[in-house]
């Protein structure tokens, strides 16, 4: 009986051991999913404004550092080369990476990334605006139809924190 008594008692000690290690390994899962993810320059988000103060920002300047921080709306889902950035208006700022020195995860639409670079007002030809819509995976019929370059303002990021 006291066999039994003692093998009963090393289950459970087992057990408990065994359910102790599998929540510390879920709380590990859950904090890695938590973190930030830094690309490109190592960057941090002190002074982050949302991308819609930029036009403000800016005033008349046609470029200038800052840093700036929005919800991600697409990103190239060739290889990650560029992401745009949602502004309140559901208007999107495109933001590419400085030399093509690094690329964002094709995942990552939704999420909410700080960017820090060069904002700039920029007239992006039609052949770009087509490959960017290729990349994006717009229907032919959308393609065909860019038919004039677009005036806007564009982002080269040097860094980016992905949270």
């Amino acid at each position: 009986m006291k066999k039994l008594f003692l093998l009963a008692m090393l289950f459970a000690v087992l057990m408990a051991c065994n359910n102790a290690s599998t929540s510390e390994t879920k709380t590990t899962t859950a904090e890695a999913k938590a973190a930030p993810q830094y690309f490109g320059e190592k960057i941090t988000a002190d002074g982050a404004k949302p991308t819609d103060s930029l036009v403000t920002m800016m005033g008349d300047q046609k470029e200038m550092a800052c840093k700036l921080t929005g919800k991600i709306e697409a990103v190239c889902q060739k290889k990650g080369c560029w992401m745009e950035l949602k502004n309140a208006d559901n208007s999107t700022m495109r933001v590419t990476f400085k030399d093509y020195a690094f690329f964002m995860p094709k995942d990552c639409s939704g999420k909410t990334a700080i960017v820090e670079g060069i904002a700039k007002v920029d007239e992006t030809s039609v052949a770009d605006l087509k490959e960017y819509a290729k990349d994006n995976g717009d229907k032919q019929e959308a393609i065909d139809a860019i038919t004039e370059p677009k005036k806007e303002l564009v982002f080269e990021a040097k860094g980016v924190i992905l949270q």
